[in-house]
């Protein structure tokens, strides 16, 4: 009896989560806040984002040239400079308060000031100096601007060396310019782009926020339609914390299993993106990022009272969370306190494990940190999650047998009102 008894609990149970997990779906197909968060934002924004960084590096920046100088060999440098795919001499400035000024509209993106002197010292084996002024709003624009001007004067260096040099073969002339050689390899990002290095940690933020966002919004819902804005209804499907948390879960996986893929392998690949890992290592780490996002996005909506809060709590926290995620920021420099703070969300390691895997090409046993810290995550965010709809099943209890007691008394109130007008 006792074993038929457990068989029956968990039987139910098992129905109960099956009963939450569908209304669940049907509120979040009739919610059109909701449905926004977990399908139109997951599916249009990766495909915004990438499109725009898609090419990756600017090209043709604009800028002034102030070429006090005037000689064949200033002349040459603007050319070079000119040439490169980087950079675009817009125009040429009479003075410096000129060229400020089309900077300060935004007509240039950058001045490149010669002196007077500058062909001068030269020819007097002087060193000189090229001035190189670029606007720091934007790192892509200074990127090509300063490391063009570098690219320039370090040839027209080496094209004097060899003319100083009095050599006689060209083999002498490339020891005088180059005893070293260098050869530069991009590892795991070729074009050297904004796009390869930015946007596969923003696909991961984009999985965890917009979960967090649906979340909220349909525990937002729930309160405002609730006499007592209760979270949990009181029904017999909702009694007990497990059988909630898993229906709500199963709700919520179905959905960001399918998104998740798309997030992690498609987008990557629709854009050329760099993709190294295998598709059973990327199913490893997204299993427990996905479930530590929805368990960490259920214990966020406990604290939401109206739907406005969570877009306005979450929207606030993405660029700081894709800060703390190490990416944008290198891990090493960021203080201890606050990497211990950014190991409360399931982004952190997600984020981590992720780009390392699908970028740098490592290999689950690289990762095995992240992926255990994953995991934990998980599993801690799920008792918390178990824990707080257990604390609001029982006030969603109490102000159920608040509200039956308040109509006994009201009843026992009528019943003597008519008591009394009988005796009368």
């Amino acid at each position: 009896m006792r074993e038929d008894g457990i068989i029956n609990k968990i039987r139910g149970g098992v129905v109960d989560a099956c009963r939450i997990w569908a209304e669940e779906m049907r509120q979040t197909v009739r919610d059109e806040g909701v449905l926004i968060f977990f399908i139109l934002v997951p599916l249009l924004y990766p495909l915004l984002y990438s499109w725009i960084y898609n090419n990756e590096v600017v090209r043709d920046v604009p800028v002034a040239v102030v070429d006090n100088s005037r000689t064949a060999m200033s002349r040459e440098f603007v050319r070079h400079c000119d040439a490169s795919p980087d950079v675009r001499v817009l125009c040429y400035a009479s003075d410096m308060d000129e060229a400020r000024a089309l900077l300060s509209r935004q007509v240039v993106k950058g001045i490149y000031y010669l002196p007077s002197d500058f062909s001068t010292r030269l020819n007097r084996m002087e060193q000189t100096a090229v001035s190189v002024y670029c606007d720091m709003s934007l790192m892509l624009t200074y990127k090509a601007v300063y490391q063009t001007a570098m690219s320039v004067a370090l040839d027209m260096n080496s094209q004097l060396q060899v003319k100083v040099a009095g050599n006689t073969t060209d083999r002498e002339d490339l020891v005088t310019t180059s005893p070293m050689a260098v050869t530069p390899v991009p590892m795991f990002n070729p074009s050297g782009g904004y796009g390869s290095f930015i946007l596969p940690a923003v696909l991961m933020l984009i999985l965890q926020q917009t979960l967090v966002l649906g979340i909220g919004l349909s525990a937002g819902t729930a309160r405002e339609r609730n006499r007592y804005q209760d979270l949990i209804p009181f029904s017999r499907s909702y009694q007990g914390m497990f059988r909630i948390v898993m229906g709500k879960a199963m709700c919520y996986f179905m959905i960001y299993a399918v998104l998740g893929s798309y997030l992690s392998m498609i987008v990557p690949r629709l854009f050329h993106f760099v993709v190294l890992a295998e598709p059973s290592v990327l199913l490893a780490i997204m299993l427990p990022y996905i479930f530590a996002s929805i368990f960490f996005g259920m214990v966020v909506s406990c604290m939401v009272r109206y739907r406005e809060n969570v877009m306005l709590l979450v929207v606030f926290a993405s660029v700081p969370l894709l800060f703390l995620s190490g990416v944008s920021w290198p891990q090493s420099n960021m203080p201890w306190y606050w990497e211990c703070f950014s190991w409360l969300f399931p982004s952190t390691f997600g984020i981590r494990a992720y780009v390392r895997v699908n970028t740098l090409g490592a290999s689950l046993y690289d990762v095995a940190f992240e992926y255990r810290a994953l995991w934990v995550q998980a599993a801690a965010y799920f008792l918390l999650a178990c824990l707080v709809y257990r604390h609001q099943i029982i006030q969603s209890r109490r102000h159920a047998l608040d509200r039956l007691d308040y109509i006994r008394r009201r009843r026992e109130v009528k019943r003597r009102l008519r008591e009394r007008a009988a005796r009368k």
